[in-house]
């Protein structure tokens, strides 16, 4: 990843051909009911690019149930209708889950990252905006080790990881990918602190105006 994280967030900002920029946000514990919407909408084959596994309804609620708001990140893009489209989980845990990680890094701890994008939102870019931001967040908390697994079917996942140049292995079908970040610089706090700023704006705009279309909707 070429280590211009501010100039990087700009141009996304301002979209390419017209389109639509991809605002990422910080989720938080009010979020969680959406979260919840999100994954139970993934049909079967979705879950199991998501997951692994193609989870039953009773697993996923138990997911995001447990999800843990205060330890780990989760980060979410909604559409203009207030949707959440796309959902990125960043977890951290030692690097002893991982005993390659010696390789890699002296931190003691390492990141892990999935994400999924509802059928809505694909080709967007959307995955891609996700993984970016959670990368950036990995530096500016001065961790440098970036894990990300998933099916090696999986051609979006796979697309992203070898875009962000990160070292992908494979066995018995599934993928390991890790990327080795620098280290936190001034540009990349203050994009990080921008693109939080703008998604916030833009989430309060886009719930206030739901909020209104619903209040002047005719009453039945």
């Amino acid at each position: 990843m070429q280590d211009k994280p501010l100039r990087r967030w700009l141009n996304n900002l301002i979209g390419k051909h017209g389109r639509r920029s991809v605002l990422v946000k910080a989720l938080s514990e009010r979020d969680r009911r959406r979260v919840l919407r999100h994954f139970m909408a993934l049909d079967s084959s979705d879950r199991l690019l998501r997951f692994g596994t193609q989870l039953p309804d009773e697993q996923v609620s138990k997911y995001v149930g447990k999800l843990d708001f205060a330890n780990d990140i989760v980060f979410g893009v909604y559409n203009r209708l207030f949707q959440l489209v796309g959902v990125g989980h960043l977890a951290f845990t030692s690097k002893e889950a991982h005993p390659d990680s010696i390789h890699y890094t002296d931190k003691e701890k390492v990141a892990e990252f999935g994400v999924s994008v509802s059928s809505s939102a694909r080709g967007q870019g959307v995955g891609t905006r996700l993984f970016e931001r959670a990368a950036i967040h990995c530096r500016n908390v001065d961790v440098d080790t970036l894990y990300m697994q998933c099916l090696s079917s999986n051609r979006t996942m796979m697309h992203i990881a070898k875009k962000a140049g990160m070292e992908i292995h494979r066995e018995y079908g599934e993928a390991d990918a890790h990327l080795h970040l620098p280290p936190p610089s001034p540009s990349s706090v203050l994009a990080e602190a921008l693109e939080e700023q703008v998604a916030k704006i833009d989430y309060a705009v886009k719930r206030n105006t739901r909020a209104a279309l619903k209040w002047l909707a005719p009453k039945k």
